[in-house]
């Protein structure tokens, strides 16, 4: 139930749909598997295991999933049958083949194979946080973040969101905490981080389990280097890797907030429902501190 990587939009909580509306435009764009010569389907589904509700409200946070099944039909396949009937072809008619006419195999030979392929199945979820004004999408690939968020508004006809973007950039604030050996407020620095060069074949170091204040580390930023992605530790509660294109990567939720979960639920369900505000309530409180030190958000 707790998000690993995080891509976030910040919402216009003024203009979201009620739940009610919410609940019912994603069950009109509900799932359903692949058919006839689809090659994907994708659609809301489900997003806990325990109801079939497309949406599971906690609170002021509200979950949702999307599915999407493939086809999956080997180009090996298709070839090797392509090259069989061209042999074929080519020893009942004593001719060649030409490119066209191959084309024209290859897509008759696709057609008749969909029906019969193998599907595989993925699922992304988000969860609205209606009180702070943040969707919050669990992948940190922009791809199927805004895949998400395509969705979501094709069902609702229309959602305010915008990419994160604040005064100053993350890179620079990222740089300069490294370069002063400490983050401030509540954010500590942990042992990762990644330092990207200049020019057309820029040098880029990854930084693993390491002190960051040493100065073997500092000496890359005093030579030119700015930080892309760095490891912080928010009031001691998230560790997690910030980037330079606002995604949070191998969030961790530390020890005290499990707790405090667990202390709240003793079935799938009411655990679930704790999780879920917890993990958004601080998510969203810690981006709120995060976004001050980096000039606000930009309107």
């Amino acid at each position: 139930m707790w998000f690993k990587q995080i891509s976030f939009y910040p919402l216009n909580k003024n203009k979201l749909p009620e739940l009610e509306t919410l609940a019912d435009k994603l069950a009109e764009a509900q799932f359903a598997p692949c058919s006839g010569l689809d090659w994907f389907s994708e659609g809301f589904a489900a997003p806990v295991s325990f109801s079939p509700e497309t949406v599971f409200p906690a609170d002021y946070t509200w979950r949702v999933a999307l599915k999407k099944e493939e086809k999956v039909l080997p180009a090996g396949v298709i070839r090797d049958i392509l090259e069989e009937r061209v042999a074929e072809i080519q020893n009942a008619e004593a001719r060649n083949v030409g490119r066209k006419e191959k084309q024209e195999l290859k897509e008759q030979i696709t057609d008749d194979l969909l029906p019969r392929a193998f599907t595989r199945s993925s699922r992304t979820q988000a969860v609205f946080d209606t009180k702070h004004g943040y969707l919050f999408v669990n992948n940190a690939s922009a791809t199927k973040a805004e895949g998400m968020l395509t969705k979501l508004r094709e069902a609702l006809g229309g959602l305010e969101a915008n990419l994160p973007n604040t005064k100053q950039s993350p890179g620079s604030l990222m740089t300069s905490w490294l370069l002063q050996g400490a983050a401030e407020g509540g954010f500590e620095l942990d042992s990762d981080c990644e330092l990207k060069g200049t020019g057309d074949v820029a040098p880029v170091v990854k930084v693993s389990k390491q002190d960051l204040t040493a100065d073997e580390v500092v000496q890359h930023v005093k030579n030119g280097k700015t930080v892309t992605q760095l490891g912080l530790v928010w009031r001691e509660q998230i560790a997690f890797v910030f980037t330079q294109d606002f995604t949070l990567k191998r969030i961790q939720y530390l020890d005290v907030l499990q707790e405090e979960a667990e202390g709240h639920g003793d079935d799938a369900a009411s655990l679930a429902f704790a999780s879920q505000i917890l993990m958004t309530e601080s998510l969203s409180t810690m981006l709120e501190e995060l976004a001050g030190y980096l000039g606000g958000w930009q309107e």
